[in-house]
């Protein structure tokens, strides 16, 4: 990229950033408080010391209780007010920054044992020599095998400073005898564009795990390719997407829209938490027709992108409702490297929607809603969807938008159930499509790792049948017996998923929504949208 794209790609970040000062300074920084009523000060203390001094048992750990008081206390405020320890706040911003601090590797629990399935190119665990297919069957010394393993104990004993070094044992296929790599940690990269590809020779697929610190980096990276290998059309798949950092949307979101569009905006208990966000016109991708592909995993600045998608017709929404996560949220650490993420301002859609659901019924309720969700039927009918016909408002053609619940979807896609069988649910259940994936890479990997990308990989792998056939007894002596009424109502998503999953295990995550997405009706339904031009700015009619 030349010189006069590096600073074009630049002004949007900069204008961006000083028109929302107000809404996110205050998100990395600490909050001066006026300070609390002094006598509800002393009757907290108060009520710590009695404990301390009367109570019958004398090991009372006090630094306990105030833990687990401080989210109770949270709690009664609204479901996105939180509180993080010292440890956990470090592991949250590690995620949100883009990177953290380990061995570099992806792995999951098989069997009870951990199975490395991606070895991160040039990270600690590549430079020490493991290997995709690795057991790890000690860390430092400690079995680390067994029913009572858990995943995120895991990454807590692989995770560590940069530079502290981790002894792991290892057990791989073909050697006579456990392995022992000593392991120096270092920083790792965490990609939030899992992959983007060119769906057909005009459409290009982007599919974002969450709005980190390095998404629009990532984002406009995927966008130039795409366009550079001919896409004239995008989709951007957010299902799934809980969110993140509210500007990186804000910036996204600048890349299609013309100038002084409103993109988002906030209203707090004081002026100083309201602000305003609009596009400066500096986008690239201004003209082609554009697809946002939500579901009710989609949360916070997910929806923020598609609600100024929407409200701006600048391209249709299409899948389920959204989340529903309308509140602002300031990080405020606290003295001892914790902190509160108190709510401090609701934000607004372009047309002045505040898509927060409810939750005056308490958390209770409000963590029951994707369940209801289901319950209900909404996600496999759109009359089913629950709209506050009070709430109504207007895109900029006039188009009816709805607030109080979630950004709904110009164009609904209800879940596919065509292949789910209990056959399906069992061997998914069990984790035994995972694992027969990695068995086959595991005997095959000489010859698989051969292969430059997923096309090459498709060509080289069985046929569906021979995949299926095998797959079952692979199962049955797993202890799921052949069903086959439900095998062949299932086979078409078990096949796919196997290979889906050889393909991530051989040549990464990048490799997986490609062939997935071949058998993904949300997917189909953009396709047969964008065919239309039904996403040809301005949005009019759908």
């Amino acid at each position: 990229m030349n010189k006069k794209r590096d600073y074009s790609a630049w002004m949007p970040l900069a204008i961006a950033m000083s028109v929302i000062v107000g809404i996110f300074v205050g998100f990395f920084m600490p909050n001066p408080f006026k300070g609390i009523n002094p006598n509800k000060d002393r009757k907290l203390n108060e009520v710590l010391n009695i404990i301390d001094e009367q109570y019958v048992d004398e090991d009372i750990n006090s630094d306990e209780l105030v833990e687990n008081a401080i989210p109770a206390l949270l709690s009664k405020l609204d479901p996105h007010s939180s509180y993080l320890s010292a440890k956990d706040l470090i592991a949250a911003q590690e995620e949100l920054d883009g990177k953290f601090s380990g061995i570099g590797v992806q792995f999951q629990l098989s069997n009870d044992t951990i199975v490395v399935i991606e070895v991160i190119p040039g990270g600690p665990s590549d430079r020490a020599g493991l290997i995709a297919g690795d057991r790890i069957v000690t860390i430092d010394g400690e079995p680390s095998t067994g029913s009572i393993i858990d995943a995120n104990k895991v990454k807590d004993k692989l995770r560590g400073a940069k530079g502290s070094k981790v002894k792991v044992g290892i057990v791989r296929e073909g050697a006579q005898e456990p392995l022992s790599f000593t392991i120096t940690r270092g920083d790792i990269p965490i990609n939030s564009v899992d992959a983007f590809y060119m769906y057909d020779k005009t459409t290009g697929y982007i599919k974002v795990t969450q709005f980190g610190r390095n998404t629009y980096e990532e984002f406009i990276k995927a966008l130039n390719s795409l366009k550079n290998q001919g896409a004239k059309r995008f989709m951007v798949d957010l299902r799934e997407n809980g969110g993140g950092y509210l500007e990186v949307a804000i910036l996204m979101a600048n890349e299609f829209l013309p100038k002084n569009r409103l993109i988002v905006s906030t209203k707090g208990r004081y002026r100083r938490d309201d602000a305003a966000a609009y596009s400066d016109g500096s986008g690239h991708f201004q003209e082609e027709e554009l697809v946002i592909l939500i579901d009710e995993f989609s949360a916070s600045a997910s929806e923020i992108l598609a609600g100024a998608i929407q409200d701006n017709d600048r391209g249709i929404v299409l899948g389920r409702r959204s989340f529903g996560k309308g509140l602002v949220q300031r990080q405020i650490e606290l003295s001892d490297k914790s902190a509160l993420r108190l709510t401090i301002a609701r934000y607004y859609t372009p047309s002045g929607r505040c898509i927060q659901k409810p939750y005056e019924n308490g958390e209770g309720a409000y963590q029951k809603d994707i369940l209801d969700r289901y319950s209900n039927g909404e996600l496999y009918s759109k009359d089913s969807i629950k709209i506050d016909k009070s709430k109504i408002f207007n895109t900029t053609t006039g188009r009816k938008v709805y607030g109080g619940g979630g950004i709904i979807p110009d164009i609904f896609v209800p879940a596919d159930t065509m292949g789910v069988s209990q056959y399906y649910r069992e061997v998914v259940n069990k984790g035994l499509i995972q694992e027969y994936a990695l068995g086959y890479v595991t005997t095959h990997r000489a010859s698989l790792k051969k292969m430059k990308d997923y096309k090459e990989l498709l060509r080289v792998l069985p046929a569906s049948d021979q995949i299926i056939n095998d797959f079952v007894r692979f199962a049955a002596n797993k202890g799921v017996p052949a069903r086959w009424q439900e095998i062949h109502q299932s086979q078409d998503i078990i096949t796919t998923l196997v290979k889906a999953f050889i393909a991530r295990d051989i040549l990464g995550q990048s490799a997986f929504y490609p062939i997935l997405n071949r058998i993904d009706t949300t997917i189909d339904a953009a396709i047969k949208a964008l065919n239309k031009h039904q996403a040809a700015f301005p949005i009019k009619n759908i």
